[in-house]
């Protein structure tokens, strides 16, 4: 049942942004999705990376046939683009895997084999749906939200020191090879995601079932909740509002250099550059890699650190965003992972005070960034730490209740003396 609502909310979803789309003469997310059957994909390994999540549920053998049918399509394709000069990118083969084995379970299938791979191709489904869907809704938010607050955001950001600009001109002083590792580690994220929910999910054909809570549904309802903060909060970001990507719109080309100063007020911007800013989902999303790695074997770990750290640098350092809503995308992620875990276990008086305080820290933080901008930055040694300090006693708390959450280990039972044997 809970399977099945999911399944409608999200198809009632994807018309309602198809429909926003094409109002604003744009394909939506269903239509982007249809044409990469034919047409070249805008990510193939995030394809193929969906396929790796629906395979979680086949046998080693299955895998293995489908793998090799994925490439086998991809070498058509790209032997055909290469003949009539078309854009090359691989995918398609993943993609028509995945629908594949939608067309198996209804067809071939039945009971809870039926259902169990179904769960597995929505499950591949939904981690490409979640990207055309963000498309779209960055759209939206352009269009939709003609002024951004990002002065406001720029000048609360002087009580953490400027990050963004900090970070901006260190990653220009790495040169192209730096650039380069971060780009990728900001592109790829989702890839990232899939690593660790491989892991996660990897008893999943042998058990018959899915583990109760694993990072793809943290994954999700991040994506989906993430967007409305944006309507809320528009904000675009340091090197659009200031800095030469911004052109005629920005406050003036300071970003990295020299970090603004003035009366924040509300700014016009285009409708092109998306209002995608506050809080950082990139943040929120390699914050949640970060805490669902931490079970996984060592080299996992090191994964989630590498990939938490690098992101921290490409959002702040590429100038997408600022120090302000990096705080408030960590703690934007804890409550979320917080919510979902005590859905899975049952709600109890711990979850619902951790829940409700870590809501309680993020509107505070949205609204003191919008209305104590100015004294922020007039009182940096004050509020600098009170925002450090509040992103930290949510991370207490989060971990002081999950520590609440996990089973105790039962110690050994210790055999009992044997005085005959004394």
């Amino acid at each position: 049942m809970l399977w099945t609502v999911a399944s409608v909310v999200a198809l009632g979803f994807l018309v309602a942004l198809e429909i926003a789309a094409r109002h604003y003469g744009m394909r939506g997310p269903i239509t982007n999705q249809a044409r990469e059957v034919i047409f070249a994909p805008k990510s193939g390994p995030l394809l193929y990376a969906s396929m790796a999540l629906m395979m979680v549920v086949l046998t080693w053998r299955e895998r293995m046939i489908a793998a090799g049918v994925a490439v086998g399509i991809d070498v058509v394709f790209f032997l055909v683009r290469w003949a009539l000069d078309a854009k090359m990118m691989f995918g398609n083969g993943a993609l028509w895997v995945v629908l594949g084995y939608a067309v198996i379970a209804v067809t071939r299938r039945t009971g809870r084999e039926r259902a169990l791979l179904l769960k597995g191709v929505g499950l591949g489904l939904l981690l490409v749906a979640g990207r055309k869907t963000g498309d779209t809704w960055l759209l939206v938010t352009s269009k939709t939200r003609p002024t951004v607050l990002d002065q406001y955001v720029a000048t609360a950001d002087h009580a953490l020191g400027d990050p963004s600009w900090l970070a901006g001109r260190i990653v220009r002083a790495t040169g192209p090879i730096g650039d380069h590792i971060l780009d990728y580690v900001y592109i790829q994220l989702a890839v990232a995601a899939v690593v660790v929910a491989l892991y996660q999910l990897r008893n999943v054909a042998a058990e018959r079932r899915f583990p109760s809570h694993h990072l793809v549904r943290t994954f999700l309802v991040i994506g989906l909740l993430g967007p409305g903060i944006y309507m809320i909060f528009p904000v675009v970001g340091p090197i659009f509002a200031y800095g030469a990507d911004g052109g005629h719109w920005a406050v003036a080309d300071l970003w990295p250099n020299t970090p603004p100063t003035g009366v924040p007020h509300h700014m016009p911007f285009n409708e092109i550059t998306p209002r995608n800013c506050m809080p950082s989902l990139h943040t929120a999303w390699a914050t949640a890699i970060f805490i669902h790695s931490r079970k996984g074997p060592r080299i996992l770990r090191f994964f989630g650190v590498f990939w938490l750290i690098a992101t921290l640098g490409a959002t702040l350092g590429f100038g997408y965003h600022y120090g302000t809503d990096i705080v408030a995308g960590v703690v934007f992620t804890l409550t979320i992972e917080a919510a979902l875990r005590s859905l899975e276990r049952g709600w109890d008086r711990a979850g619902i005070q951790l829940v409700a305080y870590g809501a309680t820290v993020f509107t505070a933080l949205l609204l003191s960034y919008r209305y104590l901008s100015v004294e922020m930055a007039d009182q940096p040694w004050v509020f600098g730490p009170l925002i450090i300090l509040s992103m930290l006693s949510v991370i207490y708390g989060y971990i002081r209740t999950t520590q609440l959450w996990e089973p105790k280990a039962t110690p050994a039972r210790q055999p009992e003396p044997q005085p005959e044997l004394v």
